[in-house]
């Protein structure tokens, strides 16, 4: 077995659409970012090739790459999937936080759980998806940021569990 941690943050632009675990959230603000700036897919992607000793995000998808401008998370998360596999890894459990003072994420907790469930391959009732303030503290407490940790778990391909 193999863990994984991995950590995002991003800026508030207001001129673009949030996207959190590749889910839209309408009427709140979007990230600063060259993708689609989805800071739980980032952090999720990061904990992926963590586990599976390949780096991490910035090395596959870095941002002078123009392929990658715009472009949704959730591919990149697929082409991580990809190279987790070739290592023989496979994701067993994810557990995530999103630490951001707005928007309230409540309502949109069980549908991010059940996307990142989806992507990964896992049974709803291995994702967990929680959600957290900074209490006023640093970027994400004044409402600047976003920021998004991951802990995955990961097991021998062809082993469920």
């Amino acid at each position: 077995m193999r863990v994984g941690i991995g950590y995002d943050i991003h800026a508030f632009d207001p001129a673009r659409t949030l996207v959190l675990g590749g889910v839209k959230i309408e009427g709140a603000w979007g990230l600063k970012g060259h993708s689609d700036a989805d800071v739980l897919l980032h952090a999720v992607g990061d904990a992926l090739l963590g586990a599976a000793a390949l780096g991490d995000l910035g090395e596959h998808f870095p941002d002078s790459d123009p392929q990658w401008k715009d472009v949704p998370s959730a591919v990149l998360l697929g082409e991580i999937l990809v190279k987790v596999k070739a290592r023989g890894w496979r994701p067993v459990n994810l557990d995530v936080n999103v630490i951001a003072e707005r928007p309230r994420l409540t309502p949109y907790k069980e549908a991010i759980r059940m996307r990142l469930a989806g992507l990964l391959g896992l049974a709803l009732e291995a994702v967990s998806v929680k959600a957290r303030t900074n209490e006023g503290l640093d970027a994400v407490g004044k409402g600047q940021a976003i920021a998004a940790q991951a802990v995955v778990l990961l097991g021998p391909l062809g082993n469920a569990p």
